[in-house]
């Protein structure tokens, strides 16, 4: 089988994308996903991306996310890529509506960049597993460590220990190391499913500017800078404690296309 694909990033956050509206990819077979994501033998990227036709009368397309390990999940910034990647499939539009495995999404151009709307947060779980540590789950789940120095942190051998921490019940958890920084935020993070530290991670970036808001060091919209670039996050905070009308915006460039033999 002759896999046509083109390779886009999201501040670093690299994708294989994949039109499979004809649904001919293989997506059962999980070691698909995981060889052609696999940097030394494979594409290489942070995640595999179909789209797909929708699962609604009322949506515009699916996105079926892969991590490199095969397992599905929500992806902020793969979304955006997602977006861009279907827009230009679709003669250039400039927004639409889109289903995921958590649920559905909007997706626009604002200028150059993308946004991608987030479903309403409930609530954060702060200061649980000690005072500077929070729990969020943006589409996602994550754990944001507050830290002086982010780029101090020794993420290869604390992010596993946290990862996997039975805290986080079988799935495990991101986890993101944040530290204010300038009129915003800094963060790395260690994603699971990749099993390292990634450039940027989008649903992360969201969970720590709504943790930066709930614990009052900023407020929307919120600056956050990664390793790949900088994104912005909106949010509107509820009474109930909770947050909705969340947008996660940022740039998105295609790296290359290309054709694998599967």
């Amino acid at each position: 089988m002759e896999l046509h694909f083109a390779k886009w990033h999201g501040t670093g956050n690299d994708f294989i994308l994949v039109d499979d509206r004809s649904g001919t990819f293989p997506d059962q077979d999980l070691d698909v996903a995981s060889r052609i994501c696999d940097r030394h033998f494979g594409i290489g990227s942070d995640g595999l991306i179909l789209i797909q036709t929708p699962r609604d009368q009322d949506l515009d397309f699916h996105m079926e996310f892969f991590n490199p390990d095969g397992s599905k999940s929500f992806c902020g910034n793969g979304s955006r890529c997602a977006f861009a990647f279907w827009s230009g499939l679709a003669d250039g539009s400039r927004s639409a509506s889109f289903s995921a495995i958590d649920g559905v999404h909007t997706g626009s151009w604002v200028g150059e960049e993308v946004a991608i709307s987030l479903p309403p947060v409930e609530r954060v779980q702060w200061a649980i597993h000690g005072a500077e540590v929070d729990n969020i789950h943006t589409g996602s789940p994550h754990e944001l460590i507050w830290s002086a120095d982010v780029e101090a942190v020794e993420i290869l051998s604390d992010g596993p220990l946290r990862r996997r921490a039975a805290r986080h019940g079988a799935g495990g958890s991101n986890v993101n190391y944040v530290q204010q920084w300038n009129d915003g935020l800094r963060m790395r993070t260690y994603e699971r499913g990749v099993e390292a530290e990634t450039l940027s991670c989008g649903s992360g970036v969201v969970a720590a500017a709504l943790s930066a808001i709930h614990r009052g060091h900023a407020i929307a919209p919120i600056a956050v800078t990664t390793r790949g670039g900088d994104l912005r996050v909106e949010a509107r905070s509820l009474d109930v404690g909770g947050f909705d009308n969340i947008r996660l915006i940022g740039p998105v460039s295609e790296v290359f296309r290309g054709t694998i033999s599967l």
